[in-house]
């Protein structure tokens, strides 16, 4: 039997890092995972400056931020027209780059074992570890980051609270100027002409091998639009956001439509002895809300920097000592976010009634606003240029 001090059992985003973090801070840890590499997967393809700023902390961000594209500048748009154009400093990267990329920083003579975990069992002292393999792994700590995965938790005694089924549905494909024209911007948010149709938003931005799209809807699974998207993607685009093709022209959607729903759910019964959740393990986010990596970086980083060296310190691995990690100000303020604003942006997509038709118009005002006072300010830094001078070149007098 392998004794290790730590192990991650799930190699996605959330496992990769925390096995990053641990094994680079000098920690007895291995990592369990059935792939070799991570495989092509729809999740997040995104990081925004919120995000980027959380990946600093985990000492990662040189590496995975150098493997990303970056958009620059974001433009805004509705009915057909550019509202805004804003300096942005969002990263694109397809989510099986970001975690190979998260994986590669693991130290070399690390283990990484290629194998599922089959069997666990846990307690106050070791944990155990069976693998399909068939080896046997004995950890003071288990780190639960298998995602979607619920057989391993409920074989723990763990639970499942359904928050909202089939939440939303993300929809992903990649882009491209018909005749290899230009877009004419960098990275592109476009939102419904109306309200209430069952769709927050569609955002085009760039990754390194070309332009993509990501687009958030509340659908049924068994909808037909799905198929439509599906088969005739650009026409079904098109039909549903008519003032997008003003501003894409001539385009063509290149390989295939990615379609993925998203059930909000939280593990329940977790406050239990050797085992700590993380990730999608935990609880699921909404990917239109955009908090995903928000939640995933917020618990790697306070289990990896705060909690874990402090249990490794002292003998044993109680309920009570797991729990200071559920209990966590910071990830706590972190998970209450995410949850609301993923209901708020669907009902601000979904609903209909006077109210929520103007909180739709209050945010389009908004954004207008900011686009005009945004561009006045451009216009007013061109006609006085530094020092004071206007673009003739006399001083400005007092009026």
């Amino acid at each position: 039997m392998r004794r290790v001090d730590i192990a991650v059992v799930g190699g996605g985003l959330a496992g990769s890092m925390a096995a990053a973090m641990l094994c680079r801070a000098g920690m007895d840890a291995l990592l369990i995972d059935p792939h070799e590499a991570y495989p092509p997967d729809f999740r997040c393809e995104k990081l925004d400056r919120s995000q980027v700023a959380l990946l600093r902390k985990t000492g990662l961000a040189d590496a995975i931020l150098g493997a990303a594209a970056l958009d620059g500048e974001l433009t805004v748009a509705r009915f057909g027209r550019v509202i805004d154009r804003k300096p942005n400093a969002q990263y694109g990267i397809l989510y099986d780059e970001l975690v190979n990329t998260a994986r590669a920083q693991i130290p070399a003579g690390t283990a990484i074992l290629r194998a599922k975990a089959a069997a666990m069992s846990a307690s106050a002292g070791r944990q155990e570890i069976r693998l399909s393999t068939g080896e046997e792994i004995s950890a003071r700590l288990i780190v639960l980051a298998n995602g979607l995965n619920s057989a391993l938790r409920q074989s723990l005694g763990m639970g499942r609270r359904e928050i909202s089924a089939c939440h939303s549905i993300g929809i992903g494909f990649n882009v491209a100027p018909a005749g290899g024209a230009d877009f004419g911007f960098r990275a592109l948010t476009y939102f419904p002409e109306r309200g209430a149709r069952w769709l927050a938003y569609i955002s085009l931005f760039p990754i390194p091998s070309g332009l993509r799209a990501n687009m958030f809807v509340y659908r049924g699974m068994q909808d037909l639009w799905l198929r439509e998207m599906r088969h005739a993607p650009a026409e079904t685009l098109l039909a549903a956001l008519p003032g997008l093709g003003k501003l894409l022209r001539d385009f063509e959607i290149v390989g295939p439509v990615q379609i993925r729903p998203v059930d909000l759910y939280r593990t329940t019964n977790l406050r239990r002895p050797g085992v700590v959740a993380i990730g999608d393990a935990f609880a699921t986010s909404c990917p239109a809300a955009g908090t995903g990596v928000n939640k995933v970086l917020t618990d790697v980083e306070r289990l990896c920097s705060v909690y874990v060296p402090e249990w490794l310190s002292t003998a044993g691995m109680g309920a009570g000592k797991v729990a200071r990690f559920y209990d966590d100000p910071v990830k706590q303020a972190c998970d209450r976010h995410s949850e609301a604003k993923a209901h708020h942006l669907r009902a601000l997509s979904t609903e209909a009634g006077f109210a929520w038709s103007a909180r739709r118009w209050g945010k389009f005002l908004g954004h207008f606003g900011m686009g005009r006072a945004r561009d006045a300010r451009s216009r007013l830094s061109v006609r006085l240029p530094r020092g004071g001078q206007t673009a003739l070149g006399s001083t400005p007098t007092a009026q």
